[in-house]
């Protein structure tokens, strides 16, 4: 499995509730609908706390600002994207996310990668 993990900063003139809500209730369904297309086998919505939640652990790391949410989605592996990527649906539908996330993620500040992940507990 590979999996593409994205960290998400809102647009600035977004609340962090705002932001988390229309990710989840207008974003998520979005996803969800075209899954299939895109090959996403699991769709995950990481929202943070409240800044003051983690303040002192990020201080006392030196740690920057904190991401307003991360999301993680799997594919089956990078063969397998590569040949959806070549599909007219696919693109028709990764083009539709793109221009969703527009409207509430701030890309330029967004960072994103594919991944395989190693488990070491658990």
């Amino acid at each position: 499995m590979i999996k593409l993990t994205f960290c998400l900063v809102r647009l600035p003139h977004l609340s962090r509730e705002a932001f988390q809500d229309y990710w989840f209730n207008t974003h998520g369904p979005l996803v969800a609908s075209v899954a299939e297309v895109l090959q996403i086998r699991r769709y995950v919505q990481l929202h943070s706390l409240p800044p003051e939640i983690s303040e002192a652990l990020r201080t006392s790391r030196g740690a920057p600002q904190p991401y307003d949410g991360v999301a993680e989605l799997w594919f089956d592996s990078l063969e397998a994207m590569g040949e959806k990527g070549r599909r007219p649906e696919a693109q028709a539908a990764g083009r539709m996310l793109l221009e969703d996330e527009r409207k509430f993620i701030d890309l330029s500040r967004s960072p994103l990668w594919f991944g395989q992940e190693k488990v070491v507990v658990g």
